[in-house]
């Protein structure tokens, strides 16, 4: 009798999945982080900047470490000289800054939702080999979700087509115009 061991695939370890959906248009953006931190916060704040067409004005987070000072902080003797990094960020771009109340879970409930979707079709659907095959996947299924999703909250439109057509009425509000933001070829 002969045995054989067969090593294990383990799943790719993603420390931390930053994720944001816009509150109206459920425009949703996500980056995969190695290690959380206010620089990564600040890094994913201005790539959201980057990615959506309209103007932000208002994040809502929680309170964690990378969004703000921690509350054991916020009193000492330097604290009103010192602002957190993901603050700045905001003010350089004109963008309100709110933090969700503590120990009250429901105030963020429509970016868990989101969370939960991301890992419903991803991590807990397939195995990937590597972290390059999750991170492909990851944006297929954003891209899919944006551009193809149709979503009963909308009326039936899916996130991009509801901003375009709150940029037909309301340009003003935009940076930029939308439909530039059509995947595919751009010819």
């Amino acid at each position: 009798m002969s045995t054989s061991i067969v090593p294990k695939c383990r799943p790719p370890r993603v420390s931390s999945l930053s994720a944001t959906s816009d509150r109206t248009s459920k425009f949703a953006v996500v980056q995969v982080v190695r290690k959380t931190g206010r620089t990564s916060a600040s890094a994913f704040l201005s790539a959201l900047i980057e990615a959506v067409p309209y103007t932000i004005h208002t994040v809502l987070t929680d309170n964690g470490i990378p969004f703000t000072v921690p509350p054991r902080y916020a009193d000492g003797p330097t604290a009103r000289h010192m602002t957190h990094m993901f603050d700045m960020r905001c003010q350089e771009n004109g963008i309100e800054h709110r933090l969700t109340k503590v120990k009250h879970p429901w105030t963020n409930g429509q970016v868990e939702r989101m969370n939960r979707t991301i890992k419903e079709a991803t991590v807990k659907r397939f195995h990937y080999d590597d972290h390059a095959k999750f991170e492909a996947y990851l944006a297929d299924f954003i891209a899919a979700y944006t551009f193809g999703r149709r979503l009963k909250t909308l009326r039936g439109l899916t996130p991009y087509e509801y901003i375009c057509k709150v940029w037909t009425s309301e340009p003003e509000r935009f940076k930029l115009d939308p439909i530039h933001q059509r995947p595919g070829s751009n010819t």
